[in-house]
């Protein structure tokens, strides 16, 4: 069933980011360091996750437990000046913000929510909470957000955790339904949030 729910929330995906799906989703064992979103930086999860084959940019990649819809970590791996955090849904009419080298890291919020009103279509978007923290050993920021997809009533929940190193965004993004799902997943998404580094 947990196949069933990958690979659905895969389509889902790649219809709401134009992203193709690749064939082939990965088991990721528990207690191994990965290197995720084609960078260097790398995680160690607790639990066992599928990492999917559809990936939402080049410097992108997600992992679920449950399906994507349910819960899902997003990591975007180290995405230099000038490229966006999705690929383009429509570059000439909608064009999707672009990560700057000098952003401050109170701005990253809004460079994913600004990305999601474009991508996902949705208008019902907000940043709840901002904090300093420690991301991949170094200054980062600490966020949740909500929102809702345009067409639906179920609300998301989601955490995220980012830092600017070397001019290039890191950050690690984890949403689910507000009901059961957001809290089933979330000690797992801060422990692989903790592990992660380079």
């Amino acid at each position: 069933m947990i196949r069933e729910l990958c690979i659905a929330g895969a389509t889902s995906i790649a219809l709401a980011c134009s992203v193709p799906a690749y064939a082939g989703n990965t088991l990721i064992a528990p207690g191994q360091r990965v290197l995720v979103a084609r960078s260097t930086l790398a995680v160690t999860p607790a639990t066992e996750w599928n990492k999917l084959g559809a990936r939402p940019g080049t410097n992108g990649e997600i992992w679920t437990m449950d399906g994507d819809d349910l819960n899902k970590i997003t990591f975007y791996g180290g995405i230099i000046e000038g490229k966006t955090l999705f690929r383009q849904v429509d570059k000439r009419n909608r064009p999707l913000p672009k990560v700057s080298s000098t952003i401050l890291m109170t701005d990253i919020p809004a460079l994913l929510e600004n990305s999601y009103r474009i991508a996902l279509g949705t208008s019902l978007m907000s940043i709840e909470r901002m904090e300093p923290t420690r991301f991949a050993g170094v200054d980062g920021i600490n966020f949740t957000y909500s929102y809702i997809r345009q067409g639906e009533d179920l609300h998301r929940k989601g955490e995220a955790r980012a830092a600017m190193i070397a001019g290039k965004l890191w950050m690690i993004t984890y949403e689910a339904p507000q009901l059961y799902y957001f809290d089933k997943s979330l000690a797992g998404f801060r422990q692989i949030a903790d592990s992660a580094g380079f």
